[in-house]
């Protein structure tokens, strides 16, 4: 991306064992406080979630700090630009759940990690209409509907959820629509789908089950918007992202999400 914007925003996640959530919490919140930092940090026993935005040389200092620590080592944020900061303060927080799916037993730091495709083989796959072994390739999208209406991959199947916690019911009603086939779980930046993979993997479905590497927003980093229509909604002012990991010239905001404000 370029770096004529002067603002960097980045987002990352880890499902790691956290034992020091509370101190932790005070750690991360000061030194982002320090240097003038923006966002959301979310902790949880389960690991850690952050949205982050401010200068390049203050964002990179506290990742750089962040990662000296040997359980967030091999964070690798992906990163966009903006001429402004998209958050209006500082917020770090400790939480039961850094994504809240209320199903106890889904805990991705205890569990080996769901098999992943990168974006470029993905792209491919699309390309070719099935994946490396012939098998049909089936998008699963598991964000919110709202978030869908504003754009996904082409014909990805979509169960109009709500919330996150509705994902484990909504599988459990379309189980058969899955069977057989090559399952690719996606959702905005990769700790949802991670999550819905391993709920995936334990339905026998016959057929392989993966989540999208980095999500949509590293597919737009590393292979642009093939496949894809329409925008990424954000959790940020910036609202939704194109392919090129900007703000759409033109966004239109989907009626389904008129009520939000």
């Amino acid at each position: 991306m370029s770096a004529a914007l002067p603002i960097l925003n980045i987002s990352s996640y880890k499902f790691v064992g956290l034992n020091d959530c509370a101190a932790l919490r005070e750690t991360l919140y000061q030194r982002a406080l320090a240097l003038g930092l923006k966002g959301t940090v979310l902790l949880a026993e389960e690991g850690i979630n952050l949205f982050l935005a401010g200068t390049a040389e203050a964002v990179r200092g506290w990742v750089a700090q962040l990662k000296a620590d040997q359980r967030f080592a091999d964070l690798d944020p992906k990163e966009s630009w903006s001429e402004a900061v998209p958050f209006k303060k500082l917020l770090v927080k400790v939480k039961r759940e850094i994504i809240r799916m209320d199903m106890p037993t889904v805990r991705p730091d205890q569990a080996a990690r769901p098999p992943a495709v990168t974006p470029e083989t993905l792209s491919r796959w699309l390309d070719q209409g099935v994946d490396d072994a012939g098998r049909p390739v089936v998008m699963l999208d598991t964000r919110n509907d709202f978030e869908v209406d504003y754009g996904t991959f082409d014909n990805a199947i979509d169960w109009r959820i709500k919330k996150f916690t509705e994902f484990p019911g909504a599988l459990a009603d379309h189980l058969d629509e899955l069977r057989g086939k090559t399952v690719v779980s996606f959702c905005t930046g990769g700790i949802r789908c991670e999550k819905a993979a391993i709920v995936l993997e334990q339905q026998a479905l016959d057929g392989p089950v993966y989540q999208l590497e980095g999500g949509i927003l590293r597919y737009f980093e590393l292979a642009g918007g093939k496949h894809y229509h329409g925008s990424c909604f954000v959790f940020d002012q910036r609202e939704a992202l194109d392919a090129g990991l900007h703000t759409p010239a033109d966004l239109q905001r989907p009626a389904s999400e008129a009520h939000r404000g």
